[in-house]
């Protein structure tokens, strides 16, 4: 079994909501995202969401991009990645799901992408720029490997979309709590939970909401309502406030993840 329908199924049994992280792969660099990781772990994450830095993040706000950014100067690429995600798994069974745009993936082949998942242990794809209309090569070939594939559900998704979202997506639905990129927010739309709610209505596969979620509050009324919550942003912006400073890094984000962990759990 897929370990992230392993992961949801355990919290299912304990009556406990996931807590899926995102860190940029290489900011501030590869060996140091090995450790965020390990300690986004200890903190109480249940999957980590890990980016794939790309020149033209169209989705992303302006946090993730200067992360993008930080990573690409450091001449990080997918095949580096691989062999660090190859690494991590020596240390860590957490289910890994890559957040990517679909050209890193197309450059690098899309048989040989979804092989590389599979062989170094990424165990989904999210890949924000492509819809479900054009991912038939993707899909079939995770299909075969055993790689989830989770597509994005949008605020402005019509009924029909949602349920051809929703057949299309394996691991979990992923709810786009807002328009517009990623990024904290102080506030969620109102409209977040009966969207999700609709979406739940639809299906038993998991559902779990990202986009501008940065506090405890926030994590916590969206728990109640979801079966997983994402943060990435207010994570990446510890990350990029404390680079030069590593064990300061990993203290703080081990701290604000706990915190998070808590809450989310505890919903």
């Amino acid at each position: 079994m897929n370990r992230i329908d392993k992961k949801f199924r355990e919290l299912k049994e304990r009556k406990r909501k996931a807590f899926i992280a995102y860190i940029t792969a290489g900011d501030p660099d590869l060996s140091t995202t090995k450790r965020i990781a390990l300690a986004l772990e200890g903190a109480g994450v249940d999957i980590i969401e890990l980016g794939i830095p790309f020149s033209d993040p169209l989705a992303d706000g302006p946090v993730i991009q200067a992360a993008s950014y930080r990573a690409l100067q450091k001449k990080v690429t997918l095949k580096k990645i691989f062999a660090s995600v190859r690494d991590l798994r020596q240390a860590t069974d957490i289910p890994i799901a890559f957040m990517t745009y679909y050209n890193p993936v197309l450059r690098y082949g899309v048989e040989k992408f979804i092989k590389s998942c599979k062989y170094d242990g990424v165990d989904g794809v999210i890949i924000p720029d492509l819809p479900y209309e054009e991912a038939k090569d993707l899909v079939q070939g995770a299909g075969r490997e055993g790689v989830a594939t989770i597509f994005l559900a949008a605020p402005t998704s019509t009924r029909s979309r949602l349920k051809n979202i929703v057949n299309n997506s394996t691991g979990f639905i992923y709810y786009v709590s807002l328009t517009g990129v990623t990024g904290a927010r102080s506030e969620l739309p109102p409209e977040a939970a009966s969207n999700v709610r609709l979406i739940r209505s639809m299906t038993k596969k998991p559902v779990a909401v990202g986009f501008g979620i940065s506090g405890e509050r926030q994590a916590h009324d969206i728990a109640k309502v979801a079966d997983g919550v994402i943060v990435g942003s207010a994570i990446v912006k510890i990350i990029a406030d404390n680079q030069k400073n590593n064990k300061m890094l990993i203290s703080k984000v081990s701290s604000f993840s706990k915190r998070l962990a808590r809450a989310i759990h505890g919903a």
